[in-house]
């Protein structure tokens, strides 16, 4: 990825992870508006979720909210290096596997990040700015999709 991509994803994220959890919310807020089927993927202790808004306000899932966060600044941090995380990642892809995710709901999830970025920064989320996260974020995904092969 050239050097005026990289920044514009680092000057972006330090504005994000600022409010990581709140901007994390919306983020699932609009997964599951685009996506409401994968709201029964997320049970803790058997417990389904009644609604969007339950999972969002639940101690549980505001623990996963904090590690997407989480696995986004790890790729924030070495995206000069992405193959240094390829092992987590396909890693990562496995677990969603395991659960029931499909590889098809991360384009969900993409459109999500992408709109998470977009209401928190406003006017500063050029074109530029959005193509630079669509290429971190398809080689995130690229890599997590190995954990869906070979098996």
């Amino acid at each position: 990825m050239e050097r005026p991509k990289l920044e514009l994803i680092r000057q972006s994220w330090r504005t994000v992870n600022r409010s990581p959890l709140e901007h994390g919310t919306v983020l699932f807020s609009r997964l599951f508006t685009l996506e409401p089927n994968l709201l029964p993927l997320f049970q803790y202790n058997g417990r389904q979720f009644s609604s969007p808004e339950d999972c969002l306000s639940s101690p549980e899932f505001l623990g996963h909210i904090r590690k997407v966060m989480l696995v986004i600044d790890a790729a924030v941090t070495n995206v000069e290096d992405l193959s240094s995380l390829e092992e987590y990642l396909a890693g990562l892809g496995k677990k969603h596997r395991a659960v029931g995710v499909r590889l098809g709901s991360f384009s969900t999830v993409g459109e999500s990040l992408l709109y998470m970025l977009e209401k928190c920064l406003g006017p500063d989320f050029t074109p530029d700015t959005k193509a630079a996260w669509s290429q971190l974020y398809g080689a995130v995904v690229q890599a997590m999709g190995r954990g869906w092969d070979g098996e």
